[in-house]
């Protein structure tokens, strides 16, 4: 089977050039996993530290606030499992790679119902005077402990990938 061009393109894991030393992990990918990690990063801050940016920062956490940095988690959290999943690339994923990435979905969904319990209705505080209160935070750490909990069931344990073989000519 003779490939075209754009099949070469959209297959990162083609087998045409495989001389070189990088044992076929698909770098692009794991850069743009890296720079999302690295937005989501600064988004956090942003949401928890606005004053870091010079911004106004009010007493408590409020709903701005609890937006933003829900959104950098999830950046964050979407970077992270991209640059894991990006070491499958080539290879089907164990089964305790599906279970993780299941589970960090399931700690941001932690994250997200417990920082927004008061818009929710489910907090202390009526939906007007919306704020991050100390339960609320012990719930979004439960959440990012789940998260941490599915990052590391997705790392690629076994290192079984060969060094490419070189043909004789």
């Amino acid at each position: 089977m003779k490939l075209t061009d754009r099949d070469v393109l959209i297959d990162p894991c083609n087998n045409l050039d495989r001389h070189s030393k990088d044992f076929g992990f698909p770098h692009t990918m794991i850069r743009h996993g890296l720079t999302l990690t690295i937005i989501g990063l600064l988004v956090v801050i942003l949401g928890l530290r606005p004053d870091l940016f010079g911004l106004d920062r009010g007493l408590y956490i409020g709903f701005t606030q609890i937006i933003t940095f829900l959104i950098g988690i999830g950046l964050l959290t979407g970077g992270a499992s991209s640059t894991l999943n990006a070491f499958w690339a080539c290879t089907n994923k164990s089964l305790l790679a599906d279970i993780g990435t299941r589970t960090l979905m399931t700690g941001y969904v932690i994250c997200v119902f417990t920082a927004l319990a008061d818009a929710f209705g489910f907090g202390t505080n009526p939906p007007p005077e919306v704020i991050l209160g100390t339960l609320q935070s012990y719930g979004v750490m439960i959440g990012l402990f789940v998260i941490l909990v599915g990052l590391v069931m997705m790392i690629r344990w076994s290192p079984d990938r060969q060094a490419p073989v070189e043909q004789e000519a």
